[in-house]
């Protein structure tokens, strides 16, 4: 059985520690950032930054403002469009692994052309791969490949202090994603889980995805 993700945004804080735990687990460099007047920094995912909290500020109809906050990642899809693909030109670019689902870009993904690179990245529904200039492989969040295969939690589940994130059978994140909206709904009457049946990172949102990121859901 896959291993799934639940992120349920209406308990992240926007602290980030999950962003620099990925981070820090992965040994990725710093990067030079500059403050642009939004609470999301750095400003994209990028190959230093697997994990992204982004940051949504609106207003409602009666004139209250919300922020709502999206820790953005690869959503490890149980067809993955990148995959396939990657397929066709470079075979093994992209791995699917069978026993926790991970969608894993390879050490082959350098042997992509530019184009194919480009193909790659732009077949994705959720804007994630991103390539390496230096590498010139394709990144992206690995699910903690490493970790999980040994019986840890992925990073960023593991330092998560609000329990927005959880992780662990696919059956059992289901279920424990379902019972959470049904108490939500009572507050957010438009709250949804994105994308459900197609993903193994599903992000509980407590309004429409255009109140989060464009590629919040498909």
């Amino acid at each position: 059985m896959p291993k799934s993700f639940l992120i349920d945004t209406t308990r992240c804080t926007a602290c980030r520690g999950c962003q620099m735990a990925c981070k820090d687990w992965h040994n990725l460099p710093a990067i030079e950032t500059k403050q642009t007047g939004t609470h999301q920094n750095p400003p994209d995912l990028n190959p230093c930054n697997y994990k992204l909290v982004r940051f949504h500020e609106h207003k409602t109809a009666d004139g209250r403002v919300m922020w709502n906050f999206f820790p953005d990642q690869c959503r490890h899809c149980i067809h993955p469009v990148c995959k396939d693909v990657a397929d066709m030109a470079v075979p093994g670019a992209i791995i699917q692994d069978e026993a926790t689902g991970a969608i894993l870009c390879t050490e082959k993904s350098a042997q992509l052309s530019p184009e194919d690179a480009q193909a790659v990245i732009e077949a994705c529904p959720y804007n994630i791969p991103r390539l390496d200039p230096v590498t010139k492989m394709l990144t992206k969040c690995d699910m903690c490949f490493d970790r999980v295969s040994n019986g840890l939690l992925p990073m960023c589940v593991k330092s998560c202090p609000t329990g927005t994130m959880l992780f662990g059978e696919r059956s059992e994140i289901l279920a424990e994603a379902k019972k959470r909206l049904a108490k939500i709904k009572k507050t957010f009457p438009k709250a949804f889980l994105a994308d459900q049946r197609d993903v193994n990172v599903i992000f509980l949102l407590a309004e429409e995805k255009e109140h989060y990121y464009e590629y919040a859901a498909f």
